[in-house]
This record gives structure tokens, sequence and C-alpha cells, in this order.
């Protein structure tokens, strides 16, 4: 299984794989602020101070915490992680799409790239299908406490992550073998053997990439609206479905379609390298 061709399925995480922002689920609540108090605070900051809007609703997070005397510590954001509400599918998704692959010859990686909180993912009942988790995360002093974000993944700066991904290279603190030159048949997982789902605008710079270097992109949404429209019908994505990862829906039949073509790629092109070696 270890020689098979790696396809690698990468999704953000609020409202692609989640019903909303995951701290609406219990960190807020937490605070005693409801939703639209804790994010107009966060956007309130950000314009204010002209703030990476990632970076201000971390510091956001400790701030407000610290103001009440509420301890921020990465075992409470773990455990919030647990009543994380999935859309429909997603629980039996991973084995499911992890088997059709097999069954085509390939092997599926699933990669999370998300602003939301790493954390708070990895308390969920999926974190452990993903290879990795490429999301925020805070810095935690002696005492446990957040004091510093550790790790900040914005709207525009995701795009990395899928280089992370095509090259092998995870470990985030590694930029040097990241920006090193390597030869395109050397890349760990190929862009086109790459499927990005995510559910809006904050997920176009990597949609946007993928179109141009050949893998697919899939918006997926609760409720279908102009701005989904807008990225099919701007060439932003190549298809849009509701967030329901069921068998047999339309998301879970062209997902399948498309790995069942990146393998046959795949397979034509070890012939065809096989022939030429003679």
């Amino acid at each position: 299984m270890s020689d098979l061709p790696i396809v690698a399925l990468m999704y953000d995480f609020d409202r692609t794989l989640c019903t909303k922002d995951m701290q609406g689920y219990s960190f807020i609540p937490s605070l005693g602020l409801t939703e639209g108090e804790f994010w107009d605070y966060t956007n309130e900051l950000g314009s204010r101070e002209h703030m990476d809007s990632v970076l201000a609703y971390m510091y956001a997070m400790v701030r407000i915490a610290g103001d009440k005397n509420i301890a921020l510590r990465r075992e409470s954001l773990v455990e919030m992680g647990r009543n994380v509400e999935l859309f429909k599918g997603v629980d039996g998704w991973f084995d499911r799409i992890n088997r059709f692959g097999l069954e085509n010859g390939v092997r599926i990686e699933h990669y999370v790239i998300s602003s939301g909180m790493k954390e708070i993912i990895e308390g969920t009942s999926i974190s452990d299908c993903f290879k990795s988790i490429f999301a925020c995360e805070f810095l935690y002093d002696e005492n446990g406490a957040a004091v510093w974000p550790k790790t900040d993944v914005n709207y525009t700066n995701k795009t990395q992550f899928v280089y992370r991904i095509n090259k092998g290279v995870l470990d985030v603190a590694n930029d040097v073998d990241l920006n090193r030159s390597m030869p395109d048949d050397s890349k760990r997982v190929p862009f086109c053997n790459m499927i990005y789902i995510g559910d809006g605008l904050s997920d176009v710079p990597c949609m946007k990439m993928m179109k141009a270097y050949g893998g697919y992109s899939i918006a997926v949404y609760q409720k279908r609206d102009s701005k989904v429209e807008a990225l099919l019908g701007r060439d932003r994505v190549d298809f849009i479905y509701p967030a329901d990862y069921s068998e047999g829906t339309g998301l879970d039949l062209t997902v399948k379609n498309i790995i069942r073509k990146m393998a046959i790629a795949d397979k034509l092109t070890l012939e065809n390298t096989r022939q030429k070696k003679g």
C-alpha cells in the first residue's frame, strides 16, 4: 500500500465540515457572550488596530477570557471540540473514501487547512482522520495558559500549507525544506492529485491554486445563494454542492469520480514511464 500514488483531500473546517464557526459551540458561550457580540468585538478591534483578522480573533479570545478570569488552556479548548456539530455524513465519510481510493489503486490522505482553532479541531470525533491539521494554535506558558499565537492561518497564507502537502514538508517550523527547489517528479503529492473542499471567499486562494495547477476545488454550502453561485460563475471552483457527505450525494459521487480519474491518470503515467524504460 505504501507504493500507491497519493490523493490529498484538503478541507477548510468551519462551515465546511462543521455547521458554523467552531468558537460558537462552547467557547463564546463560556464567555457569557453571543456569537454576534464576540465577532463584533473582534472585527472592531481588527479594523481599529489594522490587524490581521485571524490574529484579532485570537487576541480577543485571550483578552476577553482574561478580563473574565477564565483560564484559557489547551485542554479546555480540546474539550470544547466535543461539542462541535458536524454536517450530515461527515462521521462516515473518511473511511468510505479511503476504501474507495484503495479499490481504485490510490491512497487517500486527508488534511485540514483552517483559520479555526487546532485545539478545538483536535477535540472533535474526526480529528484522527487527518494526516495533518493546519490551523491556528496558541503558545502556552509554564502554567498552561494561552499567551501568544503560535500558528496563524489566515485566508491568503493557507496556500503555504498546500505547498507543504505537495512537498511532504508538514512541520510548520521547517521553512528550509519548504523553500528548497524540488523537481516536480519528486514531490510527494502532485497538485493534479489534490482536491480542496471549502465554503466561501476565505478559501478562494486555495481554490484558484487548484484550478491553476490541475487539481480540483469544490465549494459546499448550507443554503445556495448568490455568493456560492458567483464562485462557480467566475470559474473559481469546479463544483458546488450542499454540505452533505452521505453516501450517494452529489458531493460523494463527484469526489469519487475525481479520485477515479486521478487513479487512471496515474496508471497511464506509470505505463508510459515503464515503456520508455524499455
